[in-house]
């Protein structure tokens, strides 16, 4: 297990594909062959964002998302064909990025944590852990981000505080445990698979 603090000041911004919004960068991987990083070498990455007023999301080919408001409510995305109810914060919705997406605020500006992945290079989960208890963490890497406050986890016995908008970032090559302690937070999972 390698565990890391990521801290707020260490974040990096970049501006959203269509330019509409700027992302807090949290995490993110890369093929090792890229000569760069940017949206065609992506293998996935965790970010929070706000969305001040309604508009039309970013359109990534070969990209699946998920998405969570972490702060504010009344979020609903809507496509020709679909909507994604958003509504209630730490809900979970998932789309692709080829989905022709418009957003519409009920209750003014939210922030949300997104959490994107190559399809077929990458399987990715995201859920709240706001209740105390133990789950199960496949080998991958996890991200546990405090959205809210401080928090703290309980992994294979070890236990780390994890700073307001602080994230640990967890690297496992088995099976572990995890159980929240204190507080509310956010937990992104990655499993290569490609």
């Amino acid at each position: 297990m390698k565990a890391t603090l990521l801290r707020p000041d260490n974040y990096t911004r970049s501006p959203w594909k269509n330019r509409g919004g700027v992302f807090t960068d949290i995490a993110d991987a890369h093929r090792a062959d890229a000569s760069q990083k940017d949206w065609d070498s992506l293998l996935w990455r965790f970010a929070s964002t706000p969305i001040v007023a309604p508009g039309p999301f970013s359109y990534m080919p070969g990209i699946d998302r998920l998405q969570m408001v972490v702060a504010g409510r009344g979020l609903v995305l809507k496509s020709p064909t679909q909507e994604f109810d958003a509504r209630e914060p730490f809900t979970t919705v998932r789309f692709t990025g080829e989905l022709d997406i418009v957003t519409e605020l009920e209750a003014g500006p939210v922030e949300v944590v997104n959490l994107m992945a190559r399809r077929g290079a990458a399987e990715i989960e995201l859920l709240a852990l706001g209740e105390p208890g133990e789950r199960p963490l496949a080998a991958g890497t996890h991200l546990v981000y405090a959205a809210r406050g401080d928090c703290s986890i309980r992994l294979d016995g070890e236990v780390f505080a994890i700073p307001k908008q602080g994230t640990l970032k967890v690297e496992l090559s088995r099976t572990s445990q995890l159980g929240l302690v204190s507080g509310l937070a956010v937990l992104g999972s990655i499993r290569i698979v490609n």
